[in-house]
């Protein structure tokens, strides 16, 4: 079986963590751990990530260094945040699987994920990075910067950017050639780096594409068995947080989609996931589960999560 597995926020940092190097390496340990659980079992994996606490720490340390230093663009932040978790997530996994006897290797590949220059998100910037600012602070950096911000539900601003569709991977051919290789492979982190092809050179431009999204796109590239989405819950629920909420432990892509329409999963949470699934199934993959990192083991033998089917 081959499986592109997401791994969600709690995978890579504990909620009310620092995020210090510390504990990352603490987190991606017992993370890792499942994973090579799964190798062993012959699961060949294609492993990808979030990484918004991540970037949004970059971008803090980059207000904090101004002006003294030169701020980096948004698709380089992305690739540096690409690039810190990839490192300390292969390492931690090379160093589980290597206790278990195993010969495959674990390696990062910075990937640069193509989008479409027209698409309409570009005219409509959603994506909140970053810290949140009183209302005078975000309008001095508005000014200064040409940054758009808006207003959030805890009514203080955050910066927005554009949060295009995926089409593509720029290094198809090395991460293919990766996997049939037999390693597991971490790609697209956080994504991918978001480049347009403008006359036949790459350019990167200020947005960041859902990881989610990008790991469906990543399921149908490799011919994945399985898109493993990782994230807080064993399973989705309807009526999430309410008293009449219940276990959706199985659904096809037109009830998911029925329920995404009538506004069951949020946006901001469990909505970009369910419509990965119903992308990865809809595009041929034969299933697509989203459940915890603890059941994931289970969720390949069907046992657990909410399985989203053709």
């Amino acid at each position: 079986m081959r499986a592109v597995v997401a791994l969600g926020g709690n995978a890579l940092s504990p909620p009310g963590a620092t995020g210090s190097a510390d504990e990352m390496r603490a987190a991606l340990a017992r993370t890792s751990s499942h994973l090579a659980d799964l190798v062993t079992r012959g699961v060949e994996l294609v492993l990808t990530h979030g990484n918004g606490p991540q970037v949004g720490r970059i971008l803090l340390q980059q207000e904090a260094a101004a002006p003294d230093i030169p701020a980096m663009p948004m698709d380089v932040c992305g690739a540096e945040s690409q690039g810190q978790i990839g490192y300390l997530l292969a390492q931690a996994l090379d160093n589980a699987l290597r206790t278990r006897g195993s010969q495959v290797r674990a390696l990062c590949l910075v990937t640069q994920v193509l989008v479409d220059g027209r698409d309409p998100a570009f005219r409509r910037p959603t994506k909140p990075v970053g810290p949140a600012y009183d209302r005078p602070v975000a309008q001095r950096i508005a000014q200064e910067t040409g940054h758009v911000f808006t207003i959030q539900p805890d009514r203080r601003w955050r910066r927005v950017v554009a949060s295009p569709l995926p089409t593509g991977f720029v290094e198809e051919r090395p991460l293919l050639q990766v996997i049939e290789a037999g390693h597991v492979v971490v790609a697209a982190g956080g994504g991918g780096v978001p480049v347009v092809d403008v006359n036949g050179e790459l350019r990167g431009v200020e947005a960041v594409v859902d990881k989610d999204r990008s790991a469906a796109l990543l399921g149908r590239l490799v011919g994945a068995d399985l898109l493993l989405i990782l994230t807080e819950v064993d399973v989705v629920q309807r009526g999430y947080g309410t008293p009449g909420a219940a276990a959706l432990p199985r659904l096809t892509v037109a009830q998911a989609r029925d329920l995404l329409a009538a506004g069951e999963f949020p946006e901001g949470s469990m909505g970009p996931k369910i419509e990965a699934a119903c992308d990865f199934v809809s595009g041929g993959g034969p299933r697509a589960v989203v459940t915890s990192l603890d059941r994931a083991a289970d969720a390949l033998r069907g046992a657990a999560g909410t399985e989203i089917v053709p």
